[in-house]
């Protein structure tokens, strides 16, 4: 071994892990914890207050996905800071108290040791499930997104202005194609109404 690493030191460290490695593995599942919180809420938040506006403009297929993928990252996060949570404090039932001797209270270590290094390892795997069913709704949103029109058109009438996607003009009048998504539908007005056509860039 090269005699840059070790020493006397490193030895007594060495010795000490096995009485140092829970309260080490408690610390990191608190800040597992922690984290898995802050993303719990943020993806709830642009759940309800984001994502209900997004999802109207998706396709009826593709929003229910974005929803569903959404929901399923949204529970995977909660049982990973659950699960964090049990690492970061170990289970309600039993604990060190009720050992009674150094036999017990060495093989009690031993097993809390196991099940926070499970359960934050479990924690770990939900949280990057949950990060790439965001990311999955994310690229689903982007490519089931309708591309924007491209010849929008205001047309000023006696009656007020009438704006959308100018799909032809014809003896009955300039056609023209209102609203969004589901609330799409086709107009005309009629060619003695019209006084101005100007191209727009947005309604």
């Amino acid at each position: 071994m090269n005699r840059r690493y070790g020493g006397r030191r490193w030895t007594e460290l060495y010795h000490e892990l096995p009485y140092t490695a829970l309260p080490e593995i408690r610390r990191q599942a608190e800040g597992w914890r922690n984290g898995l919180g802050a993303l719990t809420a943020l993806v709830g938040l642009l759940a309800v207050f984001k994502g209900r506006d997004d999802l109207t403009k998706l396709p009826d297929s593709a929003g229910r996905w974005a929803l569903g993928l959404t929901a399923f990252a949204f529970v995977l996060l909660v049982l990973g800071t659950l699960l964090a949570t049990e690492a970061a404090h170990g289970t309600p039932v039993g604990g060190s108290e009720y050992v009674t001797s150094g036999a017990e209270l060495h093989k009690w270590t031993e097993d809390q040791l196991t099940k926070a290094r499970r359960s934050l390892t479990r924690a770990a795997r939900c949280c990057l499930v949950a990060l790439l069913a965001v990311f999955a709704a994310v690229v689903l949103g982007w490519a089931a997104t309708e591309s924007p029109d491209t010849h929008l058109v205001r047309v000023r009438t006696p009656t007020g202005d009438r704006c959308g996607e100018f799909l032809g003009q014809g003896r009955g009048g300039v056609r023209l194609e209102t609203g969004e998504g589901k609330a799409k539908k086709e107009v005309v007005v009629p060619l003695r109404n019209v006084r101005e056509t100007t191209p727009v860039d947005t309604c």
